[in-house]
């Protein structure tokens, strides 16, 4: 089945709304993995995206580098250290504190601005035990498990590597084409039918981003959006999205829903800036700022 995500859609699939009296709890607990030394604003930009989106509480988890900083420039936010490889990949193995935050998040987002595929992919392996009743979505290199050449003991099958319980993963064309080893370019001409098939080779459901972005769950439901403009091409729009996806899942929207409801926002808030400041030029950062009256608006 495969539907436009379209105004009429949202408003007839409307996201959990708190109560005037709900707390902070209510409205779901953000876990963010992300970052790196050299690029820690990405989880800036996911962490505002995800309070944008109505989340109550964060926690952030990045290298020790620069975890200060980051707890400087989101206040908001309990921020966790993790130690680093050479290569600048985040490490898990001994962080217990960030066991037990997965254990308590609504949500979990792990992935962007992070180094080191190999370290990227033994951190997600490591706590996916630990996510098991929190919504799971894998962005940017926290995708690298899924990848055909996997190096974190996933040997035994890695080509055709498999969840067994709801994730969500973001890739656009050429994240899709590395880890798959398709054409890029076939992915793009096809991209329903590369949504469809790498959601039923994972077992997850899969947002294929692109001028035509393709949402594709495992049970054979589809979605598909057109919308945006160009100015969304930028660097950290991605995060911005996959930040928005997570608050909205925090706050008790599935992962489908709330990747059909971020995707649109993402892009009318795109097409909110390019009308205040012409449709290239805006930056990513701004997007986030753009949400809340979306949402007030449907």
């Amino acid at each position: 089945m495969n539907q436009d995500i379209t105004p009429q859609l949202l408003r007839e699939w409307p996201l959990p709304m708190p109560g005037a009296d709900a707390d902070k709890e209510v409205r779901g607990h953000v876990l963010i993995v992300a970052g790196s030394r050299e690029m820690p604003g990405a989880v800036l930009l996911a962490a505002s995206a995800a309070l944008r989106a109505g989340a109550g509480k964060l926690t952030i988890a990045t290298a020790a580098s620069v975890a200060a900083h980051i707890g400087t420039a989101v206040p908001e936010a309990r921020v966790i250290s993790l130690q680093e490889t050479h290569d600048g990949g985040l490490l898990a193995e001994d962080a217990s504190g960030l066991h037990q935050a997965c254990q308590q998040a609504s949500a979990v987002l792990i992935g962007p601005g992070m180094q080191d595929d190999a370290a990227c992919c033994q951190l997600v392996r490591t706590l996916l035990p630990h996510c098991v009743d929190s919504h799971l979505i894998l962005d940017a290199a926290g995708m690298s498990l899924v990848g055909r050449d996997a190096e974190c003991g996933t040997e035994d099958a890695p080509y055709g590597f498999r969840f067994d319980r709801p994730v969500l993963l973001t890739p656009h064309a050429g994240e899709l084409a590395r880890l798959t080893g398709a054409d890029k370019q076939d992915i793009q001409a096809q991209p329903e039918a590369a949504a469809r098939l790498a959601a039923q080779r994972w077992q997850a459901t899969v947002a294929l981003k692109g001028a035509i972005t393709m949402l594709a769950a495992a049970d054979g439901q589809q979605w598909r959006h057109e919308g945006g403009n160009a100015g969304l091409a930028i660097s950290g729009s991605g995060d911005v999205l996959a930040g928005i996806i997570t608050g909205l899942a925090a706050r008790g929207a599935t992962l489908e829903q709330a990747a059909a409801w971020g995707i649109a926002l993402h892009a009318l808030a795109g097409e909110q800036l390019a009308l205040k400041h012409g449709p290239l030029g805006y930056l990513a950062r701004e997007l986030s700022n753009e949400v809340p009256a979306l949402l007030r608006a449907f």
